[in-house]
């Protein structure tokens, strides 16, 4: 995921993006790699946007695709894909059906996508995905970006992740050899450690997470099975 937004980076606003957006794909079974967020600079997006779109299956970019200066996406996704900007006939009917038939430059510019995209329908409000090869172009208000994601789903759905989780009553200096000898014998298990420093109940919440039942489950009884009686405090399948 690529966030693009000098308001992020300056703190003026909050990315909640990218949380939902790894929760949702978690819970679609599949993993989000990276988040870099990075300004709103033609050149850097399209830096950024070339190298993920060659390194992975799937890259979303969130902001930056409104009417104003600031917004320059699509400008930076299109120089990544060496092609030009074109107004999209559908784009600019939709335009004119809301403002008439002599839309402003401001309305014009959303109506521009990357020579050669595909426009996806799906979410509200009802304007299409802009979607060039592998990257999926997001608006950044996080009410839109969730709509759209929600609209995209079935195109990434795949095997679900099965989670279990412990809560373990000592440290992690107490615990890490009985996580390392989990890992040793279940090298391909998803394995999270969490201290939880505030929490009456318990100091450490582990994750144990994989796509295979019966492995994550092996695996689960293995590590419970190496702690000291009473360092589980409780074991959530």
């Amino acid at each position: 995921m690529v966030v693009i937004g000098n308001e992020i980076l300056s703190g003026k606003v909050t990315d909640t993006n990218s949380p939902y957006l790894a929760r949702h794909l978690r819970g679609l079974g599949v993993e989000l790699a990276r988040v870099n967020v990075i300004p709103d600079e033609i050149d850097t997006i399209a830096a950024v946007v070339a190298e993920y779109a060659e390194a992975f299956d799937v890259v979303f970019t969130s902001g930056g695709v409104g009417p104003t200066h600031d917004d320059v996406t699509l400008d930076g996704v299109a120089r990544a894909f060496g092609v030009e900007l074109v107004e999209d006939p559908g784009l600019r009917a939709s335009m004119e059906r809301i403002v008439g038939d002599r839309p402003d430059p401001a309305f014009l510019k959303m109506a521009q996508v990357p020579q050669g995209a595909e426009l996806v329908e799906g979410g509200n409000p009802a304007f299409p995905t802009v979607v060039k090869e592998n990257v999926y172009v997001l608006p950044g208000i996080p009410e839109i970006f969730q709509s759209k994601v929600e609209g995209l789903s079935e195109r990434f759905r795949s095997e679900p992740y099965h989670l279990r989780t412990v809560l373990v009553s000592q440290h992690e200096t107490s615990i890490a050899k009985y996580l390392d000898a989990t890992l040793a014998e279940y090298p391909d298990l998803l394995l999270g450690s969490y201290p939880k420093l505030s929490n009456p109940e318990y100091k450490v919440r582990l994750t144990l997470e994989s796509k295979d039942e019966k492995y994550v489950d092996r695996a689960l009884d293995d590590l419970v099975s190496r702690m000291p009686e009473g360092f589980v405090v409780r074991v959530e399948r």
